[in-house]
């Protein structure tokens, strides 16, 4: 029980924060009333420590420029070789429960989460028939904190051909992959927005592929709430395989991104470049340098 103030005292717990004491928010020049948390919230949230069920937010997030990552996204894309495309994910990554802090913008501790997604494409001048789906289910374990980030997961990938493609395009060799694989990954913040990444997966059963794959790139986001105004975002990403003889994609975005005050997802609007092989695997051998702009929403 907090003690009560003297006649005149103000309250301690509701008092701004020193202006230096949101460094730690990337926020130097700032107080708790200027981003509206009151100082008891934060200390709440920077020193609690416990057994959280569905907690909010992930201590290894996806990667943004990552081809294969559960998340909302639709795009208009161009192939100048080939034609103009629809590319959705309609998926999500969730936590389970959290051994660590209840920061969703910044927790560290141990965490399970779940993910799943479908990967469609859609051919726009072809009556906007399905050309292919790609689907994956997965389960992250993660630890880390603010700036260290671990990931060990196992993760089940499957492609199909849309029906109407196939029925169009009855002689197209068939390229039905299939993968469970585990990965390691591991992440770091170098500063507040900017992370570096890399992975390495092993399949230790497989369809139409190699066991190993790897990826590796950085994101550049703000980690704090942005306001309606927003802020710019960049992530590349590299993805190589083995069945590809350890070639694969390079992937560049840019754009404009928005957070919520309290939430960790992340809402984006911004212009893509793909150079490699497809990201759809049942295209998988099949080379596409791709345009695109595209909406995302990431867990």
């Amino acid at each position: 029980m907090r003690p009560s103030p003297s006649e005149g005292e103000s309250l301690p717990w509701t008092e701004p924060v020193p202006r230096t004491s949101l460094s730690w928010f990337g926020l130097p020049n700032a107080s708790a009333a200027d981003i509206g948390v009151p100082l008891y919230e934060q200390d709440l949230q920077q020193g609690d420590f416990g057994f959280q069920l569905l907690p909010d937010g992930l201590i290894y997030r996806s990667y943004l420029a990552g081809p294969k990552e559960p998340r909302m996204s639709a795009g208009i894309i161009s192939i100048p070789d080939d034609s103009t495309l629809w590319d959705a994910t309609i998926g999500g990554r969730l936590g389970i429960f959290r051994l660590g802090n209840s920061d969703p913008i910044r927790p560290r501790g141990f965490q399970v989460d779940v993910e799943a997604a479908a990967m469609v494409r859609l051919d726009i001048p072809e009556k906007v028939d399905v050309r292919s789906t790609d689907y994956r289910v997965g389960v992250p374990l993660t630890w880390g904190d603010e700036v260290n980030q671990w990931k060990f997961s196992y993760y089940h990938m499957s492609s199909h051909l849309g029906d109407e493609f196939w029925e169009k395009n009855a002689d197209f060799p068939l390229f039905r992959q299939a993968r469970d694989a585990l990965v390691l990954g591991r992440s770091m913040y170098l500063t507040d927005s900017l992370r570096i990444y890399a992975e390495v997966g092993w399949a230790f059963y497989s369809v139409a592929s190699d066991p190993w794959e790897m990826q590796f790139g950085l994101d550049y986001v703000p980690r704090v709430a942005t306001g309606l105004r927003g802020a710019p975002f960049f992530a590349v990403n590299g993805y190589l395989r083995e069945e590809l003889d350890f070639g694969g994609g390079l992937n560049a975005q840019a754009g404009w991104a928005w957070r919520a005050d309290t939430r960790s997802h992340l809402l984006r609007l911004g212009f893509q470049y793909y150079n490699g092989a497809s990201p759809q695997y049942a295209f998988l051998p099949f080379h596409e340098t791709q345009y695109g702009a595209v909406l995302w929403y990431d867990f």
